[in-house]
């Protein structure tokens, strides 16, 4: 055998290895998960197409190496080194040794080495299996016209619920159209939730909370014929319900209480923000106002004060995008912030990953590169607020929650006295100049006690002046009068944040300006322009069309969410993707009959709620169907409700409610360190957690750190929009649930909540599970409780646990079995 055909016999040996090793690979002709397309398209597309497709792609004037990384063969099959990739393994990828200017490798790019925040995302690529979802030569998925024909960008229709053949078992429209799609298929829908599952389903999905034996009882003794809706609408009522529905939206729009800059600095306004959106929620804020004031409700009018400054507060949807930089303002890269801001814009409301279209025309979806920085001139034209810097580490272009007046009479008094401070430290250095003039006199003069005398005013002096250095810079620190708000202004006339359309960026690279575009909505949505009198940032205007009713999109997209968040998987099953390398939905008249019920209603999201939940589909029981899982295993067609895991925040907050410690008061602020204090750096970055007693939502949450329950049991994540999160079941999990302190200081005080309650150990027991699964125990459970009781005692006692201590310590072992059960953190 030669030399060549070895070498290719071992290339195909360790590509066969890699196929094995790898099962999540994604150069296979198996399509990518919509995860992995969203992180080639938003991270690794425009990094390939800035710093490599001069010199690997069709376009390159010379090919360099045979090597094409335009295509996804191309990366496939690598160039005349052979396979620049090992998918699953960054370190024995060649393309990711060179990125990192290894030893011994050609470095690329050869100028200039790519950021570490570059290579990280190549890595991850790599980990990720090297998911790409390119086929081939660019298509004309960004032709509008073309574009209108896709489902989602077809206007919205009012569909009649359709007819079906038993009609006893709709009990509203909804059911319709279910039950319609189940005939069709010769499925037939299980038995209804008992009462017990039902409203234990109904609190958690409404309030994130399981409900109380009491809540229980009531429910159960209420045989009304409207018992279950009169369990809704307290529910949608509890302030628990904003909480609740407001976390689910902080997902969407990748709340954080830090910038998420290389430093992170804290944002102690956030908060504010957070609050602002659980109490839209809990007043039923109609949705397309819900909208407008977000994105432009600081020029909206407004009926008081604290109207106005609720609506200023609204706009920290978008001061809420990421910040990038480290440096001074002059280099500080805004042009990412607004990326950040259009790309969570897209997804959020119109169900659209714009950002695709940053570098190139959108190769799926019929959105245009100049759709793209359209869209730009928007946010380019508004002055967005700094959290602070590492050269300089003060909040900056916060909007103050004051009037006029108040505001001018405190710049007014600010200025004043920085005058007085500045004319201080220039005082002072004179003096200083002065006092080391004298030094140089007396020395000169060989005077050992002048020379004595003026040294040391030189020393006070110098102490004086740094001093007043100090002083001056800390002003900038200094509090105003009045309270002030993480949000949106209009730009400016000259300068950054300055109003006015955008330039094409040619391949996203904000150093090569291209033709300027007016500012307008995407063309395919309507293509509406600015009326020319506009002076400002026209982001009214931008969320008046977002919010329009002949929005094909944004109606669909909400109550999508709502049923995601209902049934554990939406009509469309990517709740932020409507566009080609999304997924169609299941039921699409139904989906349209909900957006139109959802315009009718006035954009009522508690309509929503109820319209869904008093549905006979949502009240299915999660019984399994053998006959059913034949045909349809994964339940598209929802033949039966779909078990679902707790997420993270109701797991804390549901120990923290059976334990009784559970703080129902609102968040409030976080213990930040005080601002007068911040030395954060690239290298020493703000790090916190701040544990409470209060529910998940009011958690200070961090971009480059995550609170680690949080992360632990797959919270969202704070560094982009979060449309639906993940489920996993790891030994980490059950490890934290039977070791961590948090676990075992709630069942302590559930230990103590059952023995102060009930009498002898069957009362307990019967307790502990109406607490904690709102049902009681079987007679078997009964029985295996007992058993358990007396083991654990039994073995505390030889352990050398004292007699006072033994009931405490058996009832604690007991609390954490209970939360470490299946049945404690899944719904059925």
């Amino acid at each position: 055998m030669n030399v060549i055909t070895l070498r290719r016999v071992c290339r195909a040996v360790l590509l066969a290895a890699a196929l094995l090793v790898c099962p999540l690979l994604a150069l296979a002709d198996d399509r990518p998960s919509p995860e992995g397309i969203e992180f080639f398209e938003r991270k690794v597309r425009p990094l390939l197409v800035k710093h490599c497709y001069s010199c690997h792609s069709a376009e390159a004037k010379k090919l360099r190496g045979e090597l094409r990384l335009d295509t996804r063969d191309g990366v496939k099959q690598g160039g005349a080194s052979g396979p620049v990739v090992v998918p699953g393994e960054p370190a024995k990828s060649p393309l990711i040794l060179a990125v990192r200017h290894a030893a011994d490798v050609q470095p690329m790019p050869p100028k200039e080495k790519l950021t570490d925040a570059e290579i990280a995302d190549l890595e991850a690529w790599v980990k990720m299996g090297v998911p790409d979802p390119r086929t081939g030569a660019a298509t004309a998925a960004a032709d509008p016209t073309k574009g209108r024909d896709f489902w989602s960008f077809q206007p919205v229709r009012d569909h009649p619920p359709p007819p079906v053949k038993d009609e006893s078992w709709p009990i509203n429209p909804i059911d319709r159209f279910v039950l319609a799609e189940l005939e069709k298929r010769d499925l037939k829908p299980v038995a209804p939730a008992d009462k017990r599952a039902l409203i234990r389903r109904a609190t958690f999905d409404l309030t994130g909370l399981p409900p109380t034996p009491e809540e229980i009882a009531d429910f159960l003794n209420d045989d009304s014929p409207d018992a279950y809706a009169k369990l809704i609408d307290r529910l949608l009522a509890s302030p628990a319900y904003g909480e609740r529905w407001g976390r689910h939206w902080l997902d969407v729009v990748r709340y954080a209480d830090s910038a998420g800059d290389n430093s992170d600095f804290p944002i102690p306004q956030m908060v504010k923000y957070r609050d602002w959106v659980i109490d839209a929620f809990n007043r039923d804020l109609p949705y397309d106002r819900f909208i407008t004031e977000q994105l432009a409700g600081d020029l909206l009018p407004a009926t008081d004060a604290t109207d106005r400054y609720q609506k200023l507060i609204a706009t920290g949807y978008l001061a809420n995008a990421r910040r990038f930089g480290s440096y001074e303002d002059a280099r500080y890269p805004w042009y990412l912030t607004y990326e950040d801001t259009i790309d969570n814009l897209g997804r959020t409301f119109l169900g659209l990953t714009i950002n695709c279209a940053r570098c190139h025309d959108h190769k799926f979806d019929p959105i245009s590169q100049e759709d793209y920085y359209a869209l730009y001139g928007f946010f380019q034209s508004t002055r967005y607020p700094r959290a602070g810097i590492e050269l300089d580490q003060v909040q900056r272009d916060l909007v103050p929650l004051a009037s006029a007046s108040e505001i001018e009479r405190a710049e007014h008094e600010r200025k004043a006295e920085l005058a007085k401070v500045e004319a201080k430290a220039k005082r002072l250095a004179v003096e200083k100049r002065a006092a080391d003039q004298v030094v140089r006199w007396a020395e000169k003069l060989h005077d050992p006690d002048r020379v004595k005398a003026a040294k040391k005013r030189v020393e006070e002096l110098t102490k004086a002046v740094a001093a007043a250095k100090k002083e001056k810079d800390r002003f900038d620190r200094k509090p105003w009068p009045f309270e002030l708000a993480y949000a949106v202004a209009e730009g400016k006339t000259e300068g950054k944040h300055k109003v006015g359309n955008a330039c094409v960026q040619i391949k996203g690279d904000p150093e090569r300006q291209g033709k300027e575009v007016p500012r307008r909505f995407p063309t395919v949505l309507g293509g509406q322009t600015l009326p020319a009198k506009v002076q400002g940032s026209g982001r009214l205007h931008l969320a008046r069309w977002i919010a329009d009713p002949k929005n094909p999109l944004t109606a669909r997209v909400m109550v999508n969410r709502v049923w995601h968040y209902h049934f554990g998987k939406g009509i469309v099953a990517t709740p932020s993707d409507y566009g080609k390398q999304g997924t169609p939905p299941t039921h699409p008249e139904l989906l349209d009959y909900l957006a139109s019920r959802f315009a009718e209603s006035g954009w009522s999201v508690k309509a929503m709620h109820r319209l869904v939940m008093l549905s006979r589909t949502y009240q299915l029981s999660g019984a399994d169907d053998a006959a059913n899982a034949r045909h349809d295993v994964d339940n598209e067609y929802l033949w039966r409700f779909p078990r679902q895991r707790l997420d993270a925040e109701s797991i804390r907050d549901a120990m923290l409610a059976v334990s009784s410690d559970l703080d129902r008061g609102r968040g409030g602020s976080h213990p930040f360190p005080d601002p007068n204090t911040w030395d954060y750096t690239q290298h020493k970055p703000f790090k916190a957690v701040y544990d409470t007693d209060r529910r998940c939502v009011y958690l200070m949450t961090q971009r480059i750190q995550r609170h680690p329950f949080l992360a632990l049991f797959d919270g969202a994540d704070t560094n982009a929009s979060t449309a639906k999160r993940i489920t996993s079941t790891t030994p980490l999990q059950a490890l934290y649930l039977m070791n961590d302190p948090f676990v075992h200081a709630q069942a302590k005080k559930f230990a103590a909540r059952l023995l102060a309650a009930a009498d002898g150990d069957a009362g307990r027991v019967e307790r502990a599970y109406l607490l904690a699964y709102g049902r009681p125990p079987t007679a078997d459970e009964q029985a295996a409780a007992q058993e358990f009781l007396t083991k654990v005692t039994e073995k505390l006692r030889e352990s050398g646990v004292g007699t006072g201590e033994l009931p405490a310590k058996t009832w604690e072992s007991f609390a954490r079995v209970v939360f470490l059960s299946n049945e404690f953190v899944y719904v059925e």
